[in-house]
């Protein structure tokens, strides 16, 4: 098996759609997710050395004006995944 084959194997076993924390990661999270051509990818998101203060519901406000969260359809992008985490369901429950 090649390397990419092996990374393909890695992947496809991963659960998608679950936000998980970056341990050592560039970002402070990351998510498995298909994308349009059926494949398993990450999407890295958020910054490891802000404290997110998503309880305050001005922030929360705030933040999701600032960046059009209303209009972040997209799945396989940064932008969804920080507008989801920053949305009013609570962090533990986002699948």
């Amino acid at each position: 098996m090649s390397a990419k084959q092996e990374a393909a194997v890695k992947l496809k076993d991963k659960q998608l759609n679950k936000p998980f924390r970056t341990p050592e990661g560039p970002k402070k999270f990351a998510v498995y997710v298909k994308n349009k051509e059926g494949r398993v990818v990450i999407v890295r998101f958020g910054d490891p050395n802000m404290e997110i203060k998503r309880d305050d519901p001005e922030r929360r406000k705030n933040f999701r004006a600032r960046h059009n969260c209303q209009d972040a359809n997209d799945p396989t992008t940064p932008k969804y995944w920080s507008c989801r985490m920053w949305s009013d369901t609570p962090v533990s429950d986002l699948d």
